[in-house]
């Protein structure tokens, strides 16, 4: 039996971790610490999700496993963004967060369904 036989175990599998372009800014909200700098945080994070949601809905790219990523990322955003209200309520800043207008285009996971008109019979 050669060495490099004995050294290699074929029952384990080798997880490599995914990295994708919106989760420095994820991330970065999700470990930020100080309170005030959050609303940034939040808005960079939302928008590059949003970005990529976007683009995966116009060029059909991607893989499942972000798309995966990209939902529970929101989800966590909205509870992340839940405890800031939270917390500024209780520094009586009114518990609200001021956010940017941000122009939505249609979910990039549901198809859009356009009326077609009736064919003549």
């Amino acid at each position: 039996m050669a060495i490099s036989q004995r050294l290699v175990d074929t029952s384990r599998e080798i997880k490599v971790l995914t990295s994708y372009s919106w989760q420095e800014s994820y991330q970065a909200a999700l470990l930020e610490t100080d309170w005030t700098k959050m609303q940034d945080r939040l808005q960079t994070a939302e928008s590059e999700i949003h970005q990529r949601r976007l683009v995966l809905s116009q060029d059909h790219g991607g893989t499942d496993e972000e798309r995966v990523a990209l939902v529970n990322a929101m989800s966590g955003l909205r509870v992340l963004r839940m405890n800031v209200a939270s917390w500024l309520e209780r520094q009586n800043l009114g518990g609200t967060l001021v956010r940017k207008p941000v122009q939505h285009e249609p979910h990039p996971f549901r198809p859009t369904f356009q009326s077609s008109p009736d064919k003549a019979s």
